[in-house]
């Protein structure tokens, strides 16, 4: 729900109304009159991220189709998931207030996961596709994509096949719903893998408002190396827009991949 204006906190209220293929997103959303950090609007954007997902969910029920996706399956938590910059700000404040044995937990497996990826070759390679000023295009990122996913890496906040960050999860996990049997999962790369459509992904809207307001590349971070990379740019993190005028780049950006499906 939205927050109501107050004294102490004033917000300003919008009404959207975004129409998309499985139908229209109707939101009532409040942000900050305030300058803030791109990172406060991340929730945001995931709420309408999600709603969006849920209309095509609503879409392939209707037609007949069921989504298999079930609490317990971790498959596709072995790929390389892709986060933004204000998602890794976000990640690396959550992280933090994570209660001590879990955050324990996570740098055990992060540990590893790291050691795998450099035996690998891999891991300077994510660290240089986290830092890199050269604006990188889907087939760019398909070979690493695809050496990632060959090593069958469980994700540093798996637990128990179950996701141990469910409620600030990156958007990438939120938008990755198949309507194929669960048990084709086990090689996501089978073309018999039917993710069910998203209209517009958070994740590339999120990057691309940081580009516009850094000047550099749509950049998307591997997960193994996000919280390093809030570390070594957590300066950036500046208050530098309004809550309004964060929501209307990220709108812009929506109804840019709205158009382009329409």
């Amino acid at each position: 729900m939205p927050k109501q204006p107050s004294s102490s906190n004033p917000l300003d209220t919008f009404r959207l109304s975004l129409p998309t293929p499985a139908g229209d997103l109707q939101a009532e959303i409040s942000v900050p009159t305030s300058f803030i950090p791109v990172s406060d609007i991340v929730p945001l954007m995931r709420s309408l991220g999600e709603e969006a997902v849920s209309l095509e969910e609503t879409k392939v029920q209707r037609a007949g189709q069921t989504i298999s996706c079930q609490k317990g399956c971790g498959a596709c938590c072995r790929v390389m998931v892709p986060v933004s910059p204000p998602e890794a700000f976000v990640l690396k404040q959550r992280f933090e207030q994570l209660p001590a044995p879990h955050r324990d937990r996570v740098l055990h497996r992060l540990s590893a996961v790291k050691d795998a990826l450099n035996e690998a070759g891999l891991l300077g390679r994510l660290v240089q596709l986290s830092e890199t000023r050269t604006q990188l295009s889907d087939e760019d990122m398909e070979p690493v994509n695809q050496a990632y996913y060959a090593q069958r890496l469980p994700c540093v906040f798996l637990e128990d096949e179950s996701c141990s960050i469910y409620e600030f999860r990156p958007a990438a996990c939120r938008e990755y719903l198949v309507t194929s049997p669960a048990a084709l999962c086990q090689d996501m790369t089978q073309p018999a893998v039917k993710p069910i459509p998203v209209p517009f992904r958070i994740a590339t809207v999120l990057s691309l408002m940081w580009a516009k307001l850094t000047g550099g590349p749509a950049r998307l971070i591997p997960l193994p190396v996000a919280l390093d990379w809030a570390d070594r740019h957590a300066d950036e993190n500046t208050s530098s827009e309004t809550g309004g005028t964060l929501l209307e780049m990220g709108l812009e950006k929506i109804w840019g991949f709205l158009r382009q499906r329409s």
